[in-house]
């Protein structure tokens, strides 16, 4: 499973909240004059905030597994949204903290989910940790992926395309306006809600603090996605996000990726030296945009200037594009999920719906040094904070050979 229920990273309970206390004492002036020693803890800093952990959330079903942990539909049972489902994603502290690497990707996701709010890119509601685990409490996406969309349709409308295209550039945009690259845009990390629009998740592999003319190194994404300057290892910004748009506008377009090969190694050859193929069926206007999205010089593609995705969006692609009634959600999506209940997990994958859920039981204990990894995880989302103040509470798989046989698409992190 992928999306943010791709899960490269996964008691006796210990709250966030206490281990995130501050021992400090300060001394401030009472009414009479005097000074009075107050300690800073949770409870005298944030008397207002909601005290969650895993009892708080009732198991319904699995909707993704992985190496670090899994992902499961559940439902709030206690305080603030009440009955109100989720997507819960449980990772463990010993196997992230096994690799340096890991552990900085799973620090990063965690501040870029509480950083960036945006219609398109998917909403963080809590984050909290017990011994041995750490929670994301994510909005539940219950129109899957959109891999699973493309899987059923082979290939998609230029129409359609262009609606789906528009929303992902204006995320990537706003990542990119708070120093963000994306760095692993696929089918599988684009969810659908409810109502077919799409959302970003799984930023596992994000990067912050790349602002204008900033570059960095790491060699990571989804090879049949990912800029030639990224397997260089030249050095990469921003415009990495773009090439894999094009990308993606391609598999959207054709049905796979521009570049595929038996294995690994040829398919970075064809991404290094290759020339793009399109099919003769493509419009002017998407030949144009793919080319330009796809120029191995990053220096050279679309949105690698100043204009960033406000260059794309000028592109006449999408030159029907009302880009205020998108980012309003005000354009009918071209599909939308048939889902019978805010439970319905029709469209996830069998294989893991069907498992019994089971957070299971986590004895491990962190050296000290390792638990200060994970100093300062818990979050509660400021409008679950704006609702307690207030007083409300709200009740196997193949599209092609590529996909996971000739061409795995495990993310490289």
């Amino acid at each position: 499973m992928a999306g943010v229920f791709d899960i490269d990273l996964e008691s006796e309970e210990v709250s966030d909240t206490e281990e995130d206390a501050c021992e400090l004492t300060v001394v401030e002036p009472d009414g009479s004059g005097q000074t009075e020693e107050v300690e800073l803890t949770s409870e005298s800093v944030n008397r207002d905030s909601e005290r969650v952990g895993p009892d708080c959330f009732e198991l319904l079903t699995v909707l993704g597994k992985g190496a670090y942990g899994k992902v499961f539909q559940v439902r709030k049972v206690q305080g603030s949204q009440t009955g109100k489902i989720f997507a819960m994603k449980v990772l463990r502290k010993a196997k992230i903290v096994c690799n340096a690497k890991d552990t900085a990707h799973t620090r990063a996701e965690r501040e870029i989910l509480e950083k960036v709010r945006h219609p398109f890119i998917v909403d963080l509601l809590y984050a909290f940790q017990t011994g041995g685990k750490l929670y994301l409490i994510l909005e539940c996406l219950s129109g899957g992926e959109l891999f699973m969309q493309l899987e059923k349709e082979g290939i998609f409308m230029e129409d359609t395309a262009c609606f789906y295209l528009g929303e992902i550039t204006m995320a990537l945009g706003h990542l990119h306006s708070n120093g963000i690259i994306y760095r692993d845009l696929k089918p599988e990390n684009i969810m659908l809600c409810q109502q077919g629009h799409i959302k970003l998740t799984d930023f596992g592999l994000s990067k912050e603090s790349i602002h204008d003319g900033s570059i960095t190194h790491t060699f990571c994404g989804t090879i049949e996605y990912m800029a030639p300057e990224i397997l260089t290892r030249s050095g990469h910004n921003r415009a990495v996000d773009w090439w894999s748009l094009g990308a993606l506008m391609h598999d959207m377009l054709t049905g796979s990726p521009p570049f595929t090969a038996e294995n690994r190694k040829k398919t970075i050859d064809k991404i290094l030296k290759c020339k793009v193929n399109l099919p003769p069926y493509l419009t002017a206007d998407a030949r144009d945009m793919i080319k330009k999205l796809l120029k191995k010089n990053p220096a050279q593609r679309l949105g690698s200037g100043k204009g960033d995705a406000a260059d794309i969006q000028k592109h006449p692609f999408f030159r029907h594009t009302s880009w205020e009634e998108l980012l309003n959600k005000r354009v009918e999506p071209p599909y939308k999920p048939q889902l019978h209940s805010e439970e319905d997990v029709s469209q996830f994958d069998t294989r893991f719906t069907r498992q019994t859920p089971v957070d299971s039981p986590d004895d491990s204990r962190l050296s000290h040094s390792a638990e200060l990894a994970f100093a300062g995880f818990s979050f509660v989302a400021p409008s679950v904070l704006e609702s307690l103040k207030e007083g409300f509470s709200f009740e196997p798989r193949s599209r092609h050979i590529r996909r996971h046989n000739s061409s795995p698409r495990t993310p490289i992190r």
